[in-house]
């Protein structure tokens, strides 16, 4: 308790600064996920990309990311046991926060589209089954978190595969493409619109101290989606295209009506992403900052510092706008070619499986939705369009993730906890 006493300022200093180092992870790693499919489909250009993610996926911490969070992430140990040694485990989330951020920055750097989620989940289970006990982890939360590697690209791959499709047979299987994308894609913007929305009222909105009910908020949210519908449907008949002279014209000219709608599903992937990751640097954070200044006491949930998810989102921002080209070419390029609808039926049905995770508590790592939003799209045109060998690696890395984390982990913690005793 003593250096909680004299070193708790340092402490916090040194915390605030290695979560700022993970928010900066995410941001090279999963905020390039949200945002490859974007680039690597040309519907938007690599500073579009970052402008717009600078925008929504801070909004989406700030403002969806929570006045309380989880001090443990994901409930992955039990914080009953540093009850008498609480600086334990204040030198134990700093050490998660530096060991993720160190496996992001290098799985970053390789192009490796891993899970920041499991990231820190791997760095708290290395050093709380090495450090204190192997007891204090919850093995079966472990156990569910490996069983989403296959749950949540499944779902994912399922949405995307079936929004892929339904645009296949409503427009390009048609004999006149383009009138068809005129009358169909103000819908799927009523989609995109719908999500967006449900998102910003359920999570969002609580924030600010607006806590609709769900009913309300479901209306609130079609509401908005009529709205973005019927704005969308506005613009679609005022692009004007010259009339092709075979239906592969109009194809193209369908994908330049798909590519405004590429903007949208990208700005509703990076709220999304920025509401849902950005507790993966503050929820360490915010665990030392609460020990710290309630002189050792742990809770369970602890009210953020003004000062928390400003530092999360501006973190996040910095790590796609320096770093993030290497994964946003990976998910853009490496794993099947894409054009702006079938980006479109990726991003839309990853935002969707977010979404439905975080209404039923299903453990979700965006990556993996994401990955498997990309795979579905390939798998509608068959296998052969998929690149296997950058898939092996993607699953690899993904395997590796946990482990990598744990071993940074207990690193890091002897260190720390070396230099403070």
């Amino acid at each position: 308790m003593d250096i909680l006493a004299n070193y708790g300022t340092t402490l916090v200093l040194i915390a605030a600064s290695v979560g700022f180092f993970m928010a900066w992870g995410i941001g090279a790693n999963d905020v390039a996920n949200a945002m490859g499919t974007s680039v690597g489909s040309k519907a938007l250009t690599i500073k579009q990309a970052i402008i717009i993610a600078m925008i929504f996926e801070f909004a989406g911490a700030y403002l969806a990311g929570g006045e309380v969070t989880s001090t443990i992430r994901k409930g992955i140990i039990d914080a009953n046991y540093f009850v008498d040694m609480p600086e334990i485990l204040v030198f134990g989330m700093i050490s998660a926060l530096l060991a993720a951020g160190s496996w992001l920055l290098i799985a970053s750097y390789m192009g490796w589209p891993v899970s920041t989620t499991h990231s820190i989940v791997g760095a708290i289970i290395g050093f709380s089954a090495l450090g204190v006990g192997a007891d204090t982890v919850a093995w079966g939360k472990v156990g569910g978190i490996v069983g989403s590697w296959v749950v949540t690209p499944l779902i994912a791959g399922v949405f995307s595969f079936i929004i892929f499709n339904s645009a296949q047979k409503l427009i390009f299987d048609t004999d006149k493409p383009l009138d068809q994308a005129r009358k169909w894609v103000p819908f799927y913007m009523f989609l995109a619109g719908f999500v967006l929305s449900l998102v910003t009222i359920k999570k969002g909105l609580k924030h600010i101290g607006m806590d609709i009910g769900s009913t309300e908020g479901y209306f609130y949210a079609i509401a908005v989606a009529v709205i973005v519908a019927i704005i969308g449907k506005f613009f679609v008949s005022r692009l004007k295209f010259e009339k092709g002279k075979d239906v592969h014209d109009d194809y193209v000219n369908v994908e330049k009506v798909f590519a405004i709608l590429m903007v949208i599903t990208a700005c509703c992937m990076a709220f999304a992403h920025g509401s849902n990751d950005v507790a993966n640097a503050i929820g360490p954070l915010a665990a030392v900052v609460s020990i710290v200044n309630s002189n050792g006491e742990i809770a369970s949930k602890a009210a953020l510092a003004p000062w928390i998810l400003p530092l999360g989102g501006v973190g996040i921002v910095a790590g796609l706008a320096i770093f993030g080209h290497r994964v946003i070419a990976t998910i853009g390029k490496g794993i099947t070619h894409l054009t702006p609808s079938r980006g479109f039926a990726a991003e839309l049905a990853a935002a969707c499986t977010v979404v439905v995770a975080s209404g039923t508590g299903l453990p979700i790592s965006t990556t993996q939705t994401l990955v498997g939003a990309v795979l579905g799209v390939g798998m509608a045109r068959g296998i052969a369009a998929i690149n296997l060998g950058v898939v092996r690696n993607i699953v690899a890395s993904w395997v590796v993730t946990l482990p990598a984390g744990a071993l940074f982990s207990i690193l890091f913690f002897w260190m720390i906890k070396g230099a403070f005793t």
